[in-house]
């Protein structure tokens, strides 16, 4: 059997009140609702999101298979944390978790027992979720679970997955883990299935949302989300962090905290002189944040730079004080500093002003030269920081 046909949808949704119990105690409308949510996230029609409830409530659950390697148990702490739905409602009746390492029911060579079985039951029809780095040096021997190496479950699972997702920034990209000095060679999931497709989901740890969603779309559809070039999802990782940042108009208007603990810094000011790697990282962190707690559950929500983890070379790689490679647009230089005391200095009101004189002037010259008809010198119109740099994300 394909994995279309197992991911085909064969219950009518006309008949889910049947499944109220199983749901956690949804009715009809609150799971259409919550499905309907699931498509608007993943840029689909919310009329799809029938469809996705139909595949979600399908009788022959999908069998998801969870192995983790050179990792934390922040990534599977992440999905414990997921409430729409709970994940007892997730891993139990709208999928089938038979294999996680920390929340089996089962231990030791029951739960081994059990899960080798289960692959061989439903061989090229699971989903295989894999969490951490995979340590290579030495044939592997530095991560071992029940007697095998992670190196050799993984590559053994990977040939009967229909799908594989890699969890987490240190399956996508090696994480931690693969910082340097490297010393057990742990590799990215990706580089050592050359040949299978993996779905990278990055962050450390990412939403559970953007796994479920995930989920929910192969279970639909058959198929993978729409990915970019580095095998994400585009609907969770298609714009920058910078640009949905709610602290993005004070970095547009020159006000950045210069030290933790300072006047910018108490006032919620931009994070970007303090090393924050949103404008060259791609995430819905602003959006959807963690936790269900809104706007504080999300690193610069709380006073914190981002450092970049769902970026390949950027978290982990690069220092938290070095600043950011501006994808979009750098700051201009001109702002001086605002003053913590009376007195000295400008005000937060006189550097926004500076900011608007810059930006006047950055839009005259672009109006004046489309009618002359040629582009403005960028010396006489934009400060050498202000100009546009190339942006390397398609």
């Amino acid at each position: 059997m394909s994995a279309g046909e197992v991911c085909a949808p064969t219950q009518d949704f006309g008949d889910l009140d049947g499944y109220k119990g199983a749901l956690g105690g949804l009715n009809r409308r609150e799971f259409l609702k919550f499905c309907t949510g699931v498509a608007a996230a993943l840029g689909l029609s919310p009329a799809l999101g029938v469809r996705i409830a139909n595949a979600a409530t399908v009788a022959a659950r999908p069998p998801v298979f969870w192995l983790s390697g050179q990792a934390c148990t922040g990534c599977t702490e992440t999905l414990l944390r997921a409430y729409h739905p709970t994940v007892e409602t997730l891993i139990l009746d709208m999928i089938s978790l038979d294999y996680n390492e920390t929340l089996c029911v089962g231990a030791g060579h029951q739960a081994e027992a059990f899960k080798d079985q289960s692959m061989k039951k439903n061989w090229g029809k699971f989903v295989l979720i894999l969490d951490g780095a995979v340590p290579t040096k030495d044939d592997g021997i530095y991560c071992k679970i029940a007697g095998k190496t992670y190196l050799e479950s993984v590559k053994s699972a990977a040939e009967g997955a229909a799908w594989i997702i890699a969890m987490g920034s240190c399956a996508s990209w090696g994480g931690i883990p693969s910082s340097n000095p490297n010393p057990t060679m742990a590799k990215a999931v990706s580089e050592v299935l050359p040949g299978k497709t993996v779905v990278n989901i990055p962050g450390c740890p990412p939403s559970p949302y953007n796994l479920l969603s995930t989920v929910l779309y192969v279970l639909t559809f058959g198929k993978a989300p729409e990915l970019d070039e580095k095998a994400r999802p585009k609907f969770a990782y298609g714009r920058l962090i910078h640009d949905n940042c709610e602290r993005r108009g004070h970095f547009d208007a020159g006000r950045f905290a210069l030290e933790f603990g300072d006047e910018g810094h108490r006032q919620g000011w931009c994070l970007y002189k303090l090393g924050c790697k949103g404008p060259e990282t791609y995430a819905n962190c602003p959006q959807i944040g963690f936790n269900d707690n809104g706007e504080a559950s999300w690193p610069v929500g709380c006073g914190h730079p981002c450092f970049g983890c769902t970026e390949k070379g950027v978290g982990f790689n690069k220092p938290i004080h070095a600043m950011a490679n501006v994808v979009s647009v750098s700051p201009p230089t001109l702002f001086p500093r605002v003053a913590e005391e009376k007195g000295q200095g400008i005000s937060a009101g006189a550097a926004a002003l500076s900011a608007g004189v810059v930006g006047a002037a950055v839009g005259a010259g672009a109006v004046l030269a489309s009618r002359l008809g040629k582009a403005p010198p960028k010396e006489d119109f934009v400060p050498s920081s202000y100009q546009e740099k190339p942006d390397d994300h398609s």
